[in-house]
């Protein structure tokens, strides 16, 4: 069932046309990627779609019973909420229902009001709950919040970052299980682990899916139909982000191979007319007729491509050099006795939590910011070149014309071929036609900002180059351009990111801030470390392996005189439980008493149903598709929820 169509749908700003004429539906169950060049009209149509954007024709209709959720790549909340309020923003009744539920507990619990009447009231609230599922919604919200890095739930928005507050806004679009999610930009101002989290959690979601992401990696794995913006025209490739590379490859060399046959036969029909055959016959008038129908037939050109061309600066042996450097802030210690020797060839990527000190260490290296221990010396010869997270350089100039913020660097640019251009004609290679160039930088998509701003961060001819979260808002094509230029730069290279993709391709040793203020070196690129850390837990896991059995053992050699063992039951020998303890356990609300009680025996329940899903599918698998997708999904359905009423009754338990 079609959840939203497009007819001919057209969305023209004046200084470009964003869409031609484009149609496409939305099925259930399809997860689409939408990708394009900066400034094609991603984020425009999923405005569009989501009605906060009208168009300039066709037509755009919504299913009425399908419930369109939009993620924004800046979320607009409430900033009076608490995290866990704007969370259940959307949950309607479900919320409602969780909020009666415990006032009618604290009221029972503190023996407020008629108890008989708050009984029934409770049991009445206790079954609509059952109904609707509101039971799991407190307990799914913490866990999404945990595994998105969000731990203060009863925060005020109005104190968070907007790195805190886009997570805040994912929580709250994947909790309220619509029909349609549209979102742009998801993986923005998330680590690789909230990234991976919430790849596994798309792949799992049952609703459709529209998503703008610049990760190629969650593309990939997430989407089953890729959709192309190119320069108005939509082009559906039913696959996912390798399957659009496969066929996108082969339709332009499909299109180069006609163009050539259109040339070849252009070219013969050309030389006939110039003999000058005069139209005596039908078959000769045809023929005439035919030639200049093939003169008149174009081709679009394949799509542009950002071209990086810029020239480079010599780099002498000394980079940066730093000795025993620290940095705390208060109490909190981001670095901590880090010596790190940069050399020319350098590529390093450096990963770590928000907040973990990245951007802190790039600031000491570039000497914008001074470490509270420790030394830093810098080559003389070193030029950086700092494309930084914000690209605070243009929030300044928002006024200006792209032309002349360009300008302000340098009229003539020195190409890598030795050659010298114009701005205007070094805009042009960086995708601005010639009537952009002279719009105030405040009219460009939020991409086009971000790679004007690389062009002029390249243009000052860097030797050093450092790239803070470069994937934020740049495209898929004009990165895979960039790690091309990368490989080839004549100098140093520091990258900070969460893009997997992009760190594989671009780094070959990594800097992890681990915790109180350590930097661990791990050679290789991403993946790489991924291994390292992987070992690094198997090795962990060994060794308290070998711990609990030599414990074992030695209490197993102890004489027989000793207290005999008995059963763990309530005992005069096991209790000396700490005061505080008993304390905390009595501090379980009415609710989450009941909801411990319940998770034990729900969770053996679920355990023996994913036994048995196991045995038909693994075992005794059915011959019929519909009765084995059945199975497949009831299966992944089990895990889901066998690992987070796992999660919830170890909370619960570790307080009890």
């Amino acid at each position: 069932m079609a959840l939203f169509t497009l007819r001919s749908l057209r969305k023209d700003f004046g200084i470009k046309e964003i869409l031609k004429d484009a149609s496409f539906s939305l099925d259930e169950g399809d997860k689409v990627g939408l990708i394009g060049t900066n400034g094609s009209g991603k984020s425009t149509l999923l405005k569009m779609i989501a009605g906060l954007e009208h168009s300039d024709g066709g037509e755009l209709w919504v299913n009425s019973s399908a419930k369109i959720i939009y993620l924004p790549q800046q979320p607009d909340l409430n900033e009076e909420n608490t995290v866990l309020e704007q969370v259940f923003a959307d949950s309607g009744e479900q919320m409602a229902l969780v909020k009666e539920y415990e006032e009618i507990s604290d009221k029972l619990t503190h023996g407020h009001g008629d108890q008989d009447r708050l009984l029934e009231q409770l049991s009445r609230v206790s079954e609509r709950m059952d109904l609707t599922g509101a039971w799991d919604l407190e307990t799914n919200a913490k866990i999404v919040l945990t595994k998105l890095g969000i731990d203060d739930l009863e925060a005020k928005i109005g104190s968070l970052s907007g790195g805190y507050r886009k997570r805040i806004a994912i929580a709250s679009a994947l909790l309220s299980a619509p029909d349609v999610l549209l979102m742009d930009e998801p993986t923005n101002h998330l680590d690789a682990l909230s990234v991976e989290w919430l790849q596994s959690y798309l792949n799992r979601y049952r609703g459709a899916l529209l998503l703008i992401t610049h990760d190629r990696y969650f593309l990939d794995k997430v989407t089953n139909r890729i959709i192309e913006i190119d320069r108005g025209d939509l082009y559906s490739y039913a696959g996912n982000y390798s399957y659009y590379l496969e066929k996108k490859a082969e339709a332009e060399e499909s299109v180069l191979s006609t163009q050539r046959k259109h040339a070849g036969l252009l070219r013969r029909e050309l030389e006939w007319l110039k003999k000058g055959p005069k139209a005596r016959s039908t078959k000769q008038k045809a023929r005439i007729d035919r030639a200049h129908a093939l003169q008149a037939t174009e081709f679009k050109q394949a799509n542009a491509k950002v071209d990086i061309t810029t020239a480079g600066r010599r780099i002498g042996k000394k980079v940066v050099e730093l000795d025993r450097i620290g940095k705390s802030y208060g109490d909190r210690t981001l670095i901590k006795g880090f010596s790190y020797n940069f050399t020319p060839e350098d590529r390093i990527g450096i990963i770590g939590s928000n907040g973990a000190g990245k951007s802190t260490l790039m600031n000491i290296v570039t000497g914008r910011l001074q470490p509270d221990e420790g030394t830093v010396e810098i080559g003389t010869t070193i030029h950086f070149g700092y494309f930084d997270q914000h690209s605070d350089d243009l929030a300044e100039h928002g006024n200006q014309r792209v032309i002349d913020y360009l300008k302000d660097v340098s009229e003539l640019v020195k190409t890598a071929d030795g050659s010298v251009i114009t701005a205007s004609q070094m805009l042009e290679r960086f995708l601005f036609p010639p009537n952009q160039q002279y719009a105030p930088i405040n009219k460009l998509s939020g991409g086009e900002k971000r790679r004007l701003f690389l062009l002029k961060v390249l243009m000052a001819a860097p030797n050093v180059l450092i790239l803070d979260e470069p994937t934020n808002d740049l495209d898929v094509q004009t990165l895979a351009v960039l790690e091309e230029y990368l490989e080839d730069f004549n100098g140093c290279v520091i990258v900070v990111s969460h893009d997997r993709y992009f760190l594989d391709r671009t780094v070959d040793m990594v800097f992890s801030f681990e915790k109180a203020g350590e930097v661990r070196l791990y050679p290789g690129n991403y993946s790489v470390y991924l291994e390292y850390k992987k070992d690094e837990v198997e090795a962990e896991k060994d060794a308290n392996v070998t711990k609990e059995l030599s414990h074992k053992a030695a209490k197993e050699q102890k004489p027989n005189n000793s207290v005999p063992s008995k059963p763990l039951t309530p005992s005069t020998t096991e209790v000396a439980k700490p005061k505080t303890e008993i304390k905390r356990a009595s501090q379980l609300s009415y609710k989450e008493k009941r909801e411990y009680e319940s998770l034990e025996a729900k969770i053996p329940k679920l355990e023996e149903e994913k036994s048995q899903v196991e045995k038909k599918l693994y075992h005794n698998p059915p011959s019929g598709h519909q009765e084995l997708q059945k199975l497949s999904d009831r299966l992944a359905e089990l895990t889901q929820e066998i690992d987070r009423s796992t999660e919830r009754w170890l909370e619960l338990a570790e307080r009890i």
